[in-house]
């Protein structure tokens, strides 16, 4: 039996977060702030991060247009405790990614690029 678009959207986040332990979480996301897949935290309320990761990448977008820096590839956050990258993927979606503060960013960034490159073949 063929798996549908959100288990295969769930399969790619959970082998990244596999693949990555630094990753703490991850989800794909609609640019009207829909969740379209998540590998979340339990402590993480997906529909807040959902509609917050939207807007900020609307905002992101809307920034870089008015100061001619093309468009948006992708949106970096460093807290104290850690890392939400919010990345294109595909035309009506995005990737956001949770990491720890430890976290190897050279890795984290080429993962998250692979896996939005997957993504976007999906979508």
């Amino acid at each position: 039996m063929a798996l549908s678009k959100e288990e295969l959207l769930t399969q790619i986040l959970k082998n990244l977060h596999t693949s990555t332990p630094d990753i703490e979480g991850a989800a794909v996301i609609s640019l009207d702030g829909l969740i379209m897949a998540s590998s979340l935290p339990a402590s993480v309320e997906e529909d807040t991060v959902s509609a917050m990761s939207a807007a900020l990448y609307g905002i992101g977008s809307k920034t870089a247009e008015e100061l001619q820096r093309g468009e948006v590839e992708q949106l970096f956050i460093k807290g104290s405790n850690g890392y939400m990258l919010i990345t294109q993927a595909g035309t009506e979606s995005v990737l956001g990614v949770m990491a720890n503060a430890k976290a190897k960013l050279g890795i984290i960034f080429l993962d998250v690029k692979r896996a939005a490159e997957e993504i976007s073949k999906l979508i």
